[in-house]
């Protein structure tokens, strides 16, 4: 049987629809699956990290949702985009990861050190705005902080987060809406005039 290998598959295989993609990963194309690896790998990891707060576990639970991917392949059923189902995968290993006990610090996840010490007046207005953020998410309700790391974070449109999390657009927007405004108010001291989210 055929292995998923996208190490060794080709960079220039062409753009192919998302159907025809899964229809050619049904059938055990590795080519496919290394499509969808390279599209989807990085932004998985990203979004992964972001819950456990620790890239290396964040690239074993997405490796695990690929390789979830190709056994189940010939029975794979989507009722809604290929990014959904995948990112909805992901969260939900790494939500099994957090209630095994393996939590990291959320709040912070791949914040590294400057490579040259600023000046002293920039170092404390970043800390003060890396506080002021912090603390800003941290108020927001978990539907509302879901909805925006899911938009702002991860990239997805409303329609995929609304598949995602099983509700409608109309409350993603509405969650976003009330998300936006409180971070508006609470960071207006550091956003440029007129500036926004």
């Amino acid at each position: 049987m055929a292995r998923p290998c996208p190490a060794l598959a080709s960079n220039d295989t062409p753009t192919v629809d998302e159907s025809e993609l899964l229809a050619r990963l049904r059938q055990g194309d590795d080519d496919a699956f290394a499509t969808i690896f390279r599209e989807h790998y990085s932004w998985l990891v990203l979004s992964a990290g972001r819950l456990l707060g620790d890239r290396s576990l964040a690239e074993e639970v997405v490796q695990d949702v690929m390789l979830e991917l190709w056994r189940r392949r010939e029975e794979l059923t989507l009722t809604g985009p290929l990014r959904a189902y995948l990112h909805q995968s992901a969260r939900n290993r790494a939500l099994n990861h957090l209630r095994h006990g393996r939590t990291v610090r959320q709040s912070e996840p791949y914040v590294r050190p400057p490579t040259a010490a600023p000046r002293t007046d920039a170092r404390v207005s970043s800390r003060e705005l890396q506080a002021a953020v912090a603390e800003a998410m941290a108020e927001l309700s978990p539907p509302q902080r879901e909805v925006f790391e899911m938009s702002r974070r991860d990239g997805l449109t409303y329609p995929e987060i609304a598949s995602v999390l099983d509700i409608s657009v109309k409350t993603v927007e509405a969650r976003m809406g009330r998300a936006l405004r409180h971070l508006r108010e609470r960071l207006a001291p550091w956003l440029p005039s007129g500036g926004g989210w």
